[in-house]
């Protein structure tokens, strides 16, 4: 469904002074020697429980539910005021479940129906009521989409409350899908280049360009979850640096972020995708921080004018006819929500994919962390 325009937000990327390294951020993230925090936060609104005809019976995995289980974050720290805010979610239901929604038809003569995944940032609970309603899922959160094809356009931590827990089923449903003959599959997101470089590189110094910075600042500072530290684990870190950047599927080209920077790693898909991998390969820390501030850069595609330009210029160059992307919540395309005061205004409203730059870009980022909503739909989209 296509949102009409609105007024310009009063947003910017992110500079450097965002990844200042505050006292809570000046112990490394490898030892995590952080001290408890003194008493368990309240619980989320966003975690109260989907109506009974709508739950999702996971019964060998409890999800946290609270941004903060067992701890208290430092007094000051809001962990996406300095880039996107995280507005009182109260008790709005992102998604109406059907109780028995009909499984995606297989297809044996091609591939199955392609859908796409906006931004999920840890709301597991949310991602899997949106994929049980489209039939990509059952009742107990295994792939029953036979050949059916779904992209993830990135981000899947940080904000919420179970970042790993998204991980862990993206990567449970990739092979379930396989076995059922379609794909499930994932792009790399700046989150997860920020969640790679925190585990790694901790407090060691990089250069930004205008002074030096640290991944784990910068992670803590654009909503990086303890608990989602403390669960990482390799096989999270090897599955993430194998992510792909851009791929293009039926005429649609997906990347996460609105930015024409993944012109500077190549002139083919391949070559960007090769460059990415031969990065985060080589593990320097200036390099991948590099790599993660280009993939922040975002609203290359929003203005009247230079807007359609820019997409034309990724499609001419790596192919497709419309940009799917991530990375920039709907609310903010929209003029709808944020100043990077704190803000608020009115809750966002956000009933799917926002087209626009004549056409040429739909936005994918339906807001989960403000209220909106996670947006799982089917390409292309009905004209």
């Amino acid at each position: 469904m296509t949102q009409g325009a609105g007024q310009e937000p009063v947003v910017r990327t992110a500079t450097l002074r965002d990844f200042r390294v505050p006292p809570y951020a000046r112990v490394p993230v490898q030892g995590h020697s952080v001290d408890p925090f003194p008493s368990a936060a309240p619980a989320s609104p966003a975690a109260s429980p989907a109506p009974a005809d709508a739950t999702l019976h996971l019964s060998s995995v409890g999800h946290p539910g609270n941004a903060y289980p067992d701890d208290e974050p430092p007094e000051g720290y809001t962990p996406t005021e300095r880039d996107l805010p995280v507005i009182n979610r109260g008790d709005t239901v992102q998604v109406q479940v059907t109780p028995a929604p009909q499984p995606v038809p297989a297809n044996p003569d091609g591939p199955g129906p392609l859908f796409v995944v906006g931004d999920v940032h840890g709301y597991l609970d949310e991602l899997l009521a949106a994929l049980h309603a489209q039939g990509l899922i059952d009742e107990n959160g295994n792939w029953s989409a036979g050949n059916a094809r779904l992209w993830f356009l990135g981000d899947f931590t940080d904000r919420g409350p179970d970042g790993i827990g998204v991980i862990d089923l993206v990567m449970r449903l990739s092979a379930e899908a396989a076995a059922a003959g379609g794909y499930c599959k994932a792009l790399m997101g700046n989150h997860e280049l920020l969640l790679i470089g925190a585990k790694r590189f901790g407090d060691t110094p990089v250069s930004s360009g205008a002074g030096t910075a640290t991944f784990q600042a910068a992670w803590l500072l654009n909503g990086g979850q303890k608990h989602d530290m403390d669960r990482l684990q390799d096989v999270h870190l090897q599955w993430m640096s194998r992510l792909d950047a851009v791929v293009e599927e039926d005429g649609h080209l997906l990347l996460h972020s609105d930015t024409t920077a993944y012109l500077e790693y190549g002139q083919t898909i391949e070559d960007v995708n090769d460059k990415v991998h031969e990065i985060l390969t080589r593990n320097d820390a200036d390099e991948v921080w590099d790599l993660f501030r280009k993939f922040t850069k975002r609203f290359a595609f929003r203005d009247e004018a230079a807007g359609p330009q820019a997409v034309q210029e990724l499609l001419g160059t790596y192919g497709g006819r419309r940009i799917v992307h991530g990375h920039s919540p709907i609310p903010y395309l929209l003029g709808q929500v944020g100043t990077e005061d704190g803000d608020e205004g009115e809750r966002p409203v956000v009933d799917g994919p926002h087209v626009y730059a004549d056409g040429l870009a739909i936005a994918m980022d339906g807001g989960v962390t403000m209220a909106g909503k996670l947006l799982v739909v089917q390409l292309p989209l009905p004209t």
